[in-house]
């Protein structure tokens, strides 16, 4: 495999994608601003993120606004030029939409949801910094049989495949249907985001067309998982439409199938600092297509 060397400079702190899984501490900060910078985070629930990798929002959009944002995701997914397009993930045996990527760019309402302070101004504060959108997509998990996203640290895979060379990135996910304890919601492992977990095992060129249908290269071991798991533990989100979890880019997460009657879909949204712009990959032949791991850092304003 020949890969793409990062940038002149740019040291690599996690190295993944080897013969062996490594473990590394983590080298960066999981709160980049002063302790005293002001922000829609209170400074104990800052504390509380810095300590378990995650902030959960009871209602981050109200009942009054969330239809706008739920009539969006189902005019998306049944769209037939949506579907058609190379930004929509479609799952194997139902044929139906799982994700669609880049939504910020093809939906003016989810663009709206980006640069709202409620949820860019906690990226900001978090990162201390300006922040653009790394990654946005929905995803969509219908009753009777959705499959679920495996165990994974976001960060080892845009490291790996993306070139993002630190750990300045935060995810939210805006749950646009109820999240149950039973219909696949999300699950991370409170304290993981503290270690790096390099993962063993080449990437294959366009890796991406496989990995968001099923991942398999950057997926950890079992015994590193069970490792994880009885060293942090596993914590399950449930939340009424509207809520939100904000969890740090290498916190290890998943989440299960569904197989109830009842929808779990939601909308996520990746920031990244703009002092974190992208290089070349890590520990990959090529980079992810744009509209997966963004080359353009326009600041979000």
């Amino acid at each position: 495999m020949t890969v793409l060397n990062s940038a002149p400079g740019v040291a690599d702190l996690y190295p993944t994608r080897g013969k062996t899984e490594v473990a590394t501490p983590r080298v960066d900060p999981v709160v980049w601003s002063a302790p005293d910078a002001r922000g829609p985070i209170r400074q104990s629930d800052l504390a509380g993120f810095e300590r378990d990798g995650f902030l959960a929002i009871d209602e981050l959009i109200g009942p009054d606004e969330i239809g706008v944002y739920q009539a969006e995701l189902e005019r998306l997914v049944n769209d037939p030029a949506i579907k058609a397009d190379e930004r929509s993930i479609v799952e194997k045996a139902s044929q139906k939409v799982r994700s669609v990527f880049e939504v910020h760019k093809i939906s003016e309402v989810f663009a709206r949801l980006v640069r709202d302070e409620r949820v860019v101004g906690r990226a900001r504060q978090i990162l201390g910094s300006d922040v653009y959108v790394h990654q946005s997509r929905i995803n969509v998990k219908p009753g009777f049989g959705a499959s679920g996203f495996y165990w994974h640290s976001d960060f080892e895979t845009w490291h790996a495949e993306d070139g993002l060379p630190n750990m300045r990135t935060v995810s939210v996910s805006l749950a646009l249907t109820e999240n149950y304890d039973t219909n696949g919601g999300l699950m991370i492992m409170p304290g993981s985001h503290k270690t790096f977990l390099g993962c063993a095992g080449e990437t294959p060129k366009d890796n991406y067309k496989r990995s968001l249908q099923m991942q398999d290269a950057g997926t950890p071991s079992d015994e590193a998982l069970t490792s994880l798991a009885d060293e942090y533990g596993i914590r399950l989100f449930t939340g009424k439409a509207g809520s939100a979890t904000w969890f740090d880019c290498n916190a290890m997460h998943g989440s299960g199938d569904n197989i109830t009657p009842y929808p779990r879909s939601n909308v996520f949204i990746v920031f990244n600092s703009v002092e974190n712009t992208a290089v070349e990959p890590f520990a990959a032949p090529v980079r992810r297509p744009e509209f997966i791991g963004a080359r353009d850092f326009t600041p979000v304003k």
